[in-house]
């Protein structure tokens, strides 16, 4: 491959089901579960420059990604920097993640700097409180991080990632409307919540433990659906006075119990939403759930179907285009 060549970085979106602890008590705050969905996607290639420019969508963020990890990494060269295609924003999918993390990944590939996923989040601001898109960038899958101490702000670890079976289908949905809580006003959320009864807590646990992994392990997605469902139901009702309701108002909400209604076993909001998900077996029913998710959100939104991410982010070198 040629020097000139550029380095693209093509990455999943990410499902956030839930978080595990917000009271603290043992010793680490939030980690959390959530999964690699295959569908949408975001893409960026990088190519070496004297100074930083970056053109395509979310460019504001992606620039300001790419100073701080040239910054924190000591590289005094820059680059020329295509999202060629970004995640919706704001909408539950870790787009600010996933972006962070593909420039980050694509400037240490043309670098040589290292390229593990926690130490990208870290070169990048990300992970501060949900490390579930830096492992689902790192490899797919299902996954489960343990928080972070009190003292601290790293990356949560990673605890389990199973991969989910290959017929298992998620219909992602993207309502129109008014984006999700993010940024300042997140944190400010954070900081009004009260922290839920330890027995809820150690629901969710005994959920994760007992529920959600050993069904991803056996392939059953009834008892995965189960497991799943009720988790986002407990823990949204944690979020409910920040978001108005166990899950937040709005078109996302009404899916939520349509898509049930329709078949899918597993159901929930992604972070703050507004994106919903769904969760059926094979991919005609796949195709045919999403068909009336888009029915159902007309021209206000988007609709994903495909089966989760298996493989974290792929990195390829190629000709600039």
């Amino acid at each position: 491959m040629s020097d000139r060549d550029a380095v693209f970085v093509e990455a999943d979106a990410r499902l956030h089901f839930g978080v595990l602890d917000l009271r603290g008590s043992r010793g680490r705050w939030f980690g959390g579960i959530g999964a690699s969905a295959s569908t949408p996607t975001l893409l960026v290639s990088a190519t070496r420059a004297e100074t930083v420019f970056v053109e395509g969508e979310d460019a504001s963020r992606a620039l300001a990604y790419a100073r701080q990890f040239l910054s924190v990494r000591h590289v005094s060269g820059g680059a020329c920097i295509r999202v060629q295609r970004a995640l919706p924003a704001h909408a539950g999918l870790g787009s600010g993640t996933q972006l962070a993390l593909a420039v980050a990944r694509a400037l240490a590939e043309l670098y040589g700097a290292d390229t593990e996923a926690s130490g990208l989040a870290s070169s990048v601001g990300r992970a501060r409180r949900s490390a579930i898109g830096t492992w689902t960038f790192a490899g797919g899958g299902l996954v489960v991080e343990g928080g972070r101490r009190p003292e601290g702000d790293g990356c949560g670890p990673l605890v389990a990632r199973l991969a989910l079976p290959p017929d298992w289908r998620c219909v992602v949905a993207v309502p129109g409307g008014p984006p999700g809580i993010s940024g300042a006003e997140e944190a400010e959320a954070f900081a009004r919540m009260q922290p839920p009864q330890e027995r809820d807590v150690e629901r969710v646990a005994h959920l994760v433990l007992m529920g959600l992994l050993p069904s991803v392990a056996d392939a059953d997605l009834e008892g995965f659906g189960r497991a799943l469902t009720e988790i986002q139901e407990v823990t949204g009702r944690w979020f409910a006075a920040a978001q108005r309701g166990t899950f937040a108002p709005g078109p996302g909400r009404d899916l939520i119990a349509r898509l049930r209604e329709w078949g899918a076993v597993g159901v929930g909001q992604s972070s703050w939403g507004p994106s919903v998900y769904g969760v059926v077996s094979g991919e005609d029913t796949g195709r045919q759930l999403a068909d009336r998710a888009r029915a159902a959100l007309g021209t206000g939104g988007r609709v994903y179907e495909g089966p989760f991410g298996s493989a974290g982010a792929r990195v390829w070198r190629a000709a600039p285009h």
